[in-house]
C-alpha cells in the first residue's frame, strides 16, 4: 500500500449498525475512513456487492461478502470475519490465492452457547420435555413419577465432560461444567503438555472462559485415529464436538467412534460445531440402537445445533430419533453477538494501525484461529 492510500475500513453485515463502536474508533483515529453497508439477510454469498465498492478498501469486516479477487482491491490488507468459523469463504479467491491477514470472532460464542449446552444438558437428563407435557395437560403426575423414571435421576456432580475442541467456545462449557460439579477432560489437535501451550491468547468476554488452561483434569491430542479413541474411552459422559469444520474434521465421528463411547459408558453426544463432523446416518443408528437395546449399547442422547444439510429436511430421521434435541442453528444467537464481534474487529483495527499483533488471526492451513502457545 503506497503512503498516498487513506486507511479506509469497510464493515459489511447483517446487523444493525454499530454507531457508538465505529464512533469510539473514529474519534480514536480520526484519519480512519469508515463505511458501513447493510447486506440485509444473513448470507452466505461472497458477490453480494460489485468490485466497485472495494476499489480503495485497506480493511474489511464482513460475514462472507468478498471482493471477486485480490485486483478488485488492490490496497486490502486486512479482513475481518463476524463468525468463528471460516470455512464460508474458502472457495473465494481471497482466501485461497492471497495471504492477506484474516482473523475470526472466536471467543464471542462462549457465553451463548455455553448456556444452550447448560439447558440441553438439563432438558434431557431433568425429562423437561415431559415434564412440559404434563404441565400442558394439567397433569401433577405425582403417580406417574416412578413410572417415569425421577427417582433414577442423578445430577451431573462428578459426570465427566469430554470437550473435542478445547477453543473458545469448549472453555466456558468446561467453566460453566466445573460450577455444575463436573470432570473435564480436554482433547485438541496439537499437545498441550505445557502450562504455556494451554494458555489462550485470544479475544475473551470478561469474566468467561478459561484462558489459562486450568479446568481440564486431562489433556489429549492427535490427529490421528488412535489418539481420537484414546480419548473417546475415557468413560465420558457427555462428549461436547465443538472443533470447527476443517478437511481433517470432517465426518470425524462415524461408526467406530460412536462405537467407543457406547462400549463402557453410553454418551450423550452435543454438536455445536458443524453438522459435516459427524456422519449423521451412524449418529441416528446409535441412537436407535441404545432404545433397542434398552441402554446397553450406542448413544443415550444427543442434541445438535447444527445438521447435514441445513434446513433439515422434514423426511430426515434425525426429528424422531430416539432422545434428541435439534435446535436450526440457534445456539450463538444473542442481542449482544454484533457488538462482540465489532469489539473484536475494533480491537483489532487499533492494534493494526498501531503496529500491534493482531487477536484470532486465523492458519489458512489449519482452517482457524490459532491462538495457542503452540
Amino acid at each position: 500500500m503506497t503512503a498516498d492510500v487513506q486507511e479506509h475500513l469497510l464493515c459489511v453485515t447483517p446487523f444493525p449498525e454499530p454507531s457508538k463502536v465505529l464512533d469510539h474508533l473514529q474519534k480514536e483515529f480520526p484519519n480512519l475512513k469508515i463505511t458501513y453497508k447493510n447486506s440485509g439477510n444473513v448470507s452466505w454469498k461472497h458477490d453480494q456487492f460489485d468490485d466497485d465498492t472495494y476499489k480503495d478498501v485497506t480493511m474489511l469486516g464482513t460475514l462472507a461478502a468478498l471482493p471477486s479477487s485480490s485486483s478488485a482491491a488492490p490496497h486490502l490488507k486486512y479482513i475481518h470475519v463476524f463468525s468463528a468459523g471460516t470455512n464460508q469463504l474458502e472457495d473465494s479467491p481471497i482466501y485461497a490465492d492471497t495471504s492477506i491477514t484474516i482473523t475470526n470472532s472466536s471467543g464471542i460464542h462462549g457465553p451463548t452457547i455455553a448456556e444452550w449446552v447448560l439447558m440441553t444438558m438439563l432438558v434431557s437428563n431433568r425429562k423437561y420435555n415431559l415434564l412440559h407435557d404434563w404441565q400442558k395437560q394439567h397433569t401433577w403426575g405425582s403417580g406417574h413419577t416412578r413410572d417415569a423414571g425421577f427417582f433414577g435421576i442423578s445430577d451431573n456432580v462428578g459426570k465427566r465432560l469430554g470437550i473435542l475442541g478445547y477453543g473458545a467456545i469448549g472453555r466456558q462449557v468446561a467453566r460453566v461444567a466445573r460450577g455444575m460439579g463436573m470432570d473435564i477432560i480436554a482433547y485438541t489437535a496439537g499437545p498441550r503438555d505445557t502450562p504455556e501451550s494451554r494458555k489462550d491468547h485470544g479475544y475473551w468476554v470478561p469474566g468467561c472462559g478459561d484462558p489459562e488452561g486450568e479446568f481440564p483434569s486431562a489433556w489429549f491430542s492427535g490427529g490421528d485415529k488412535e489418539s481420537l479413541h484414546r480419548f473417546l474411552a475415557q468413560d465420558i459422559d457427555y462428549l461436547l464436538v465443538a472443533v470447527p469444520l476443517t478437511k481433517k474434521t470432517k465426518y470425524m465421528l462415524g461408526k467406530e467412534e460412536f462405537e467407543v463411547l457406547g462400549r463402557n459408558k453410553q454418551t450423550y453426544v452435543i454438536n455445536i460445531a458443524r453438522g459435516d463432523v459427524l456422519v449423521q446416518d451412524e449418529l441416528i443408528k446409535a441412537l436407535k440402537l441404545y432404545e433397542s437395546s434398552e441402554g446397553k449399547e450406542g448413544i443415550r442422547g444427543a442434541a445438535v445445533d447444527v445438521t447435514q444439510p441445513e434446513p433439515l429436511p422434514k423426511e430426515s430421521e434425525l426429528w424422531d430419533a430416539p432422545n434428541v434435541i435439534i435446535t436450526p442453528h440457534i445456539s450463538a444467537v444473542s442481542e449482544a453477538y454484533a457488538s462482540r464481534c465489532f469489539d473484536v474487529l475494533a480491537l483489532n483495527v487499533g492494534k493494526r494501525l498501531k503496529g500491534e499483533p493482531l487477536l484470532n488471526v486465523v492458519d489458512r492451513e489449519r482452517g482457524y484461529a490459532s491462538n495457542s502457545s503452540s
